[in-house]
């Protein structure tokens, strides 16, 4: 086999593959060994027909389709791999006609990967970052700690800002009882803002027992179009009132919450894990700053179908997040009124801006001969199989290599980063 570019115009190349006939023979070989058994030949039974018999009973091309698609995958990845080129969708093919006994050209069309000018790189100037921890931070997640490990206490009292109420409640528009309005024993924590605004007010001072009405308006971009705007009223019936018992703050509380003896030291570990994570937030802001400002210099014709593959990565990744809520994809949709159109056209921007970024960090890894060691691989391996709870050699035989070429791509995009953030100016 033999492949030659005949044309490449923008990210499009065209190319002639030439499948000698011994090949193609070899292919309709196959195709015969595939198909015998669904041809009726009198005199033979089924599937015993010699190939011959079968062509000359309905023609020498019964088997070419066939046979094309058992030779052109190969030769296809033959003539990508002799021609380096890198495919970004699928091919489409055309034949030419086939003659027996000679050879058969094969005409393959497919995008692929373009090519970056790249700008400055080096010397990016940017503004340095620095976040520092105070006092005051620390008091504020010691006070988060508090309020997660408070208690609820119940009260015979009328309720008061802050408290849990037990409720039941049914809600009507006019004297008609809408749907989804209605709730035992539900739970609500007064000043959440969890329902409509203007209902957690009104249960203020509402006693055990206590039947009362609530009057609320809905919000105009209500998400259900038969409630937006409109005057409501719920009756509620409060059963039970709980108001939140805070931990005393001390040596003991730090025992409860932490690994620490003393206050003192919940409050260092505190305010490492702070300092640790504001300088990795002003590290990464550097790094962000770097990559659009290096982005921005490099010219580059990105082909639509490479915009749409990113949009479903993004959309495969959304439908993820959404399963741990619960949720998927479509219940989404319907829920927030959203068309998939809409959506993918929301997330056009920012997938065509992920893929300048990865062609530009590829282009420029490539240019500077950054290199990933097996290494560095393995320590990457050992991070995801310790997540997995797996030994490292047992966690490698379940990558495909498709799934170790992407996290090598990975490690090989973070070295870039790196590079250029040592060879900015950053001031």
């Amino acid at each position: 086999m033999s492949a030659t570019v005949v044309k490449k115009e923008n990210n499009e190349v065209t190319l002639k593959i030439i499948v000698t006939a011994e090949e193609f023979d070899k292919g309709i070989q196959k195709a015969y060994s595939k198909m015998k058994g669904k041809f009726n030949i009198p005199g033979f039974r089924k599937g015993k027909a010699p190939r011959k018999i079968i062509e000359m009973q309905y023609g020498v091309e019964v088997f070419y389709e066939e046979a094309i698609n058992a030779v052109w995958p190969v030769a296809y990845e033959n003539a990508i791999d002799a021609h380096k080129l890198e495919p970004v969708d699928r091919p489409s093919l055309d034949v030419d006609d086939i003659v027996k006994g000679q050879d058969v050209v094969l005409n393959v069309t497919v995008t692929v990967k373009p090519e970056a000018t790249l700008g400055d790189y080096k010397g990016i100037e940017v503004e340095k970052k620095e976040y520092n921890v105070t006092d005051e931070d620390v008091e504020k997640e010691i006070e988060s700690l508090r309020e997660r490990n408070a208690r609820l206490i119940a009260v015979e009292r009328p309720v008061k800002s802050g408290d849990t109420v037990i409720m039941d409640y049914a809600g009507f528009v006019g004297v008609e009882q809408f749907e989804g309005g209605t709730a035992e024993k539900q739970t609500l924590v007064i000043g959440s803002g969890q329902f409509i605004p203007g209902f957690e007010e009104q249960l203020i001072d509402v006693k055990i027992g206590e039947k009362v009405e609530v009057k609320v308006t809905f919000p105009e971009e209500y998400h259900s179009k038969e409630l937006a705007g409109k005057d409501a009223v719920f009756k509620v019936k409060v059963h039970e009132v709980k108001e939140k018992e805070m931990p005393e703050l001390d040596d003991e509380f730090a025992k409860d919450v932490s690994e620490h003896d003393t206050l003192d030291a919940l409050r260092e570990e505190i305010k490492n894990k702070q300092e640790e994570a504001a300088k990795n937030k002003a590290e990464q802001e550097i790094k962000n700053d770097v990559i659009k400002k290096v982005t921005e210099n490099v010219q580059i014709d990105i082909p639509e179908i490479m915009v749409e593959h990113q949009i479903d990565d993004m959309l495969n990744e959304f439908g993820h997040q959404l399963q741990y809520q619960g949720l998927n994809l479509d219940t989404y949709l319907q829920y927030t009124e959203t068309k998939m159109e809409d959506m993918r056209e929301q997330m056009k921007e920012d997938a065509y801006n992920r893929v300048k970024t990865q062609l530009t960090l590829e282009t420029i890894g490539n240019l500077e001969n950054i290199e990933v060691t097996e290494d560095e691989v393995d320590i990457e391996l050992e991070t995801y199989a310790i997540q997995y709870k797996m030994e490292l050699e047992k966690f490698k035989k379940t990558l495909r290599t498709f799934d170790y070429e992407n996290i090598k791509a990975s490690i090989k995009d973070r070295k870039t980063i790196n590079f250029l953030v040592e060879n900015a100016k950053i001031a």
